[in-house]
C-alpha cells in the first residue's frame, strides 16, 4: 500500500485541498483552519471544542465515558457485541429509550466509527449490538475512502473522539462483484472501480480474497492519507482495522 501525505488527488474533485481538508482552491479564505493545528488543540476534547465553537458542542457526562475508552476498549466492545449479535442475544434494544430520555439528540459521543459497505444486509449497530450514539458509520458502496468519508471519520476522530475506526467488508458484496467483472453499467456506478480495483489487481478474481483486501487498503489508505487519523493513531488515541462480515453466520472477523 502506498504512502499518501495528503488526501489523494484521484479523490478530490479539484485535484488539490486546502489546508482546512476541503477540497476547493487554497487561495479561497476558508478562514485558516488546519487539520494539523486543530488536531494540536487537543484532539478529541471536549473542553476545547466547547471554548472554540461554543458550548453548544460539550458533550454530557453520561455520553463522555465513551469517549474516555481506551481503542483496544473500544474494538473489544464491538466485538462483544458482535458475538451476542451473533448468538441472538442482543442486549442494546433494553438502551434505545434510556439512551433518548438522556437526550442523545442534542449531542454525540460515539466510541467507534464503521466505514461500510452500503449493502442493506449489513445493519452496522445491530452487527455489533450497540444502541443509538455509540456508533459513527459511514456508508458507501464497497467500504472506500473516498475524500468525503475520509472527512466523515476525520470529525468522529478529531471532534466526536472516537477511540476506533474499523473498514467493514463482506461477503457476497455486489461493488466487489461487479469490478471483478468489470462489465459496463449504467449510471455512475463504474466510478466505484477504480478505488476497488487494487484490491482486486492484490487478490485475484476471488470475490472473497478480493473483499477482504480491500478493507485492508481503505484501511491503510485512512490511516496514512489523513494527516488527522494519522497523528491520533501515532498519539495512542486511535486504532484503523480491517474486518469481514459473513452474512451467513453474522460474524465480524479483524483481518
Amino acid at each position: 500500500m502506498p504512502s499518501f501525505s495528503a488526501v489523494p488527488a484521484e479523490f478530490s474533485p479539484l485535484g488539490h485541498s486546502c489546508a482546512c481538508g476541503a477540497d476547493h482552491d487554497p487561495a479561497t479564505d476558508c478562514g485558516g483552519w488546519s487539520r494539523r493545528g486543530f488536531l494540536r488543540t487537543g484532539i478529541g476534547l471536549t473542553a476545547g471544542l466547547a471554548a472554540g465553537l461554543g458550548a453548544g458542542l460539550a458533550v454530557p457526562s453520561a455520553a463522555r465515558a465513551q469517549t474516555q475508552m481506551t481503542p483496544d476498549a473500544a474494538l473489544q466492545a464491538m466485538m462483544d457485541g458482535n458475538k451476542r449479535f451473533a448468538q441472538g442475544q442482543l442486549t442494546s434494544f433494553n438502551d434505545d429509550l434510556k439512551m433518548l430520555k438522556e437526550k442523545t439528540v442534542e449531542s454525540q459521543a460515539p466510541f467507534a466509527g464503521v466505514l461500510s459497505c452500503a449493502d442493506s444486509r449489513v445493519p452496522v449497530e445491530l452487527c455489533f449490538d450497540q444502541t443509538i450514539g455509540h456508533l459513527f458509520v459511514c456508508r458507501v458502496a464497497g467500504n472506500i475512502a473516498t475524500t468525503a468519508l475520509i472527512a466523515s471519520l476525520e470529525y468522529g476522530v478529531a471532534v466526536l473522539g472516537t477511540k476506533a475506526i474499523m473498514v467493514l467488508g463482506h461477503s457476497n458484496c455486489g461493488a466487489v462483484d461487479a469490478t471483478i467483472k468489470a462489465k459496463a453499467v449504467p449510471g455512475q456506478i463504474s466510478a466505484l472501480y477504480r478505488s476497488i480495483r487494487p484490491a482486486v489487481d492484490q487478490a485475484g478474481p476471488n470475490p472473497e480474497a478480493a473483499t477482504k483486501a480491500n478493507a485492508k487498503i481503505q484501511a491503510g489508505l485512512l490511516s496514512s492519507s489523513s494527516p488527522v487519523i494519522a497523528e491520533a493513531i501515532k498519539a495512542g488515541q486511535l486504532k484503523v482495522v480491517a474486518a469481514y462480515y459473513d452474512l451467513a453466520s453474522g460474524t465480524v472477523a479483524l483481518l
